[in-house]
């Protein structure tokens, strides 16, 4: 256990996390990449929905070998108890006293009923800072109402602006979206609750909505609704501002290219890497206007082209023409990507489950206290006896007593 020796920007920073999903794992990983100690309670009674999602190491469904579980989770450390006993809550109040920050990302009532609500936690430490992530924020309306990122999304209206005008809207790749939205805003927060502790010395309540995190992403088109009273039009691949702007098949199972050009010199240049240097002539296509009201045509003809190379081919050459495209990536073109490996996005670690398995690590390197690999992700309730005799400093014979009682389910 290599706690003592962790490094980073937040060393010395210790968070309680009641996770759940992606949002709460994917929000402390910030921190504890940057050397915070991050106790992540669990329980078996009703484990994480990502520990019980495929796909799993061998195909074999288990509570520590799911892949999302895992690639979130490492340098975390994972407390089982069972919050349904009364030693189970008392435990995460002692805990509480230790901890600088209480993070939370369930339905609003959930921490309230084990007496670990925010009045609650200030009786116990006044200074803590209490960051809570439930769907909709914990008062409104909707508080109350259970949340998942694949309910969010739709609610948050993103589908909509996804899919072909004739067709109906289509959902977001990866469909818990709001889940990998929110930790950016958290994150900045947290820091700024930090900040302000460390300059004053008291702590507050930060109360984020997943759903209202979404609408940023969203502005453009809630301004022109409030603005102009107009609903924007599913517009599939093409854009208001450029044309062409799609994606077109190449060579080989399943690859594409994106192709987007925004003005008349870079319509030129395309047209000339295509050997079809009379199109720029062509009345359907002289200006931005008419490549707009003949993109299908145009499209076909792009795609004809296209299909007789790679998309690597494909790219390099309008790239060197002065065209932007790129090659869309599938998941074997991510994993060896030279720049993805090159500034250590991945974190290879040995899994006592798992054996060698890669790990999500940071987007972001701070220059004298980069991030680190510490820990792979744990196994569930890993840590739980460090946690309660090193930490705690419960006694052996306290910490069986509790374990037979069931309190570490």
């Amino acid at each position: 256990m290599d706690i003592d020796k962790r490094e980073g920007v937040f060393s010395g920073l210790t968070i309680l996390a009641f996770c759940w999903a992606v949002v709460g794992p994917l929000t402390m990983k910030f921190f504890a990449d940057h050397g915070a100690t991050v106790i992540r309670v669990e329980t078996r009674k009703r484990p994480c929905t990502m520990r019980v999602s495929a796909p799993y190491k061998d195909n074999i469904p288990d509570y520590n070998k799911g892949g999302y579980f895992n690639y979130f989770n490492s340098n975390i450390l994972s407390l089982s108890l069972n919050m349904g006993t009364p030693e189970a809550r008392e435990i995460a109040r002692r805990l509480a006293v230790e901890c600088d920050v209480f993070m939370e990302n369930y339905t609003p009532g959930v921490i309230e009923k084990w007496g670990l609500g925010y009045e609650e936690l200030k009786k116990l430490r006044p200074d803590i800072i209490m960051l809570r992530q439930s769907g909709y924020g914990s008062w409104g309306p909707y508080a109350n109402l259970p949340a998942f990122g694949m309910v969010l999304v739709p609610i948050a209206g993103l589908p909509n602006f996804i899919g072909f005008p004739d067709k109906e809207p289509l959902p977001v790749g990866v469909s818990a979206y709001t889940d990998c939205i929110s930790p950016r805003f958290a994150t900045a927060t947290l820091i700024a609750a930090l900040d302000y502790r460390k300059r004053t010395g008291k702590g507050q309540l930060l109360d984020l909505s997943q759903f209202e995190t979404a609408i940023y992403f969203l502005a453009p088109a809630v301004l022109d609704y409030a603005v102009n009273g107009r609903e924007p039009e599913r517009i599939g691949n093409s854009s208001p501002y450029d044309a062409p702007h799609g994606v077109y098949p190449c060579k080989g199972d399943d690859r594409w290219c994106t192709i987007a050009v925004s003005d008349d010199g870079e319509w030129q240049a395309l047209c000339r890497e295509m050997g079809r240097p009379e199109l720029t002539n062509d009345a359907r296509f002289v200006t931005f206007s008419n490549r707009k009201k003949n993109e299908g045509e145009l499209d076909k003809l792009i795609g004809e082209w296209t299909a007789g190379l790679t998309a690597e081919e494909a790219m390099e050459r309008l790239q060197t023409a002065g065209v932007p495209a790129g090659v869309v990536k599938n998941s074997a073109d991510m994993y060896d990507d030279p720049q993805l490996r090159k500034r250590n996005i991945f974190w290879p670690m040995e899994h006592s489950e798992m054996g060698m398995f890669t790990h999500l690590g940071q987007s972001f390197q701070l220059s004298k206290t980069p991030s680190k690999a510490y820990s792979p992700s744990p196994l569930l309730g890993e840590h739980t006896e460090y946690i309660c005799t090193k930490m705690l400093g419960m006694s052996d014979e306290e910490f069986i007593d509790l374990m037979q009682k069931g309190v570490f389910e």
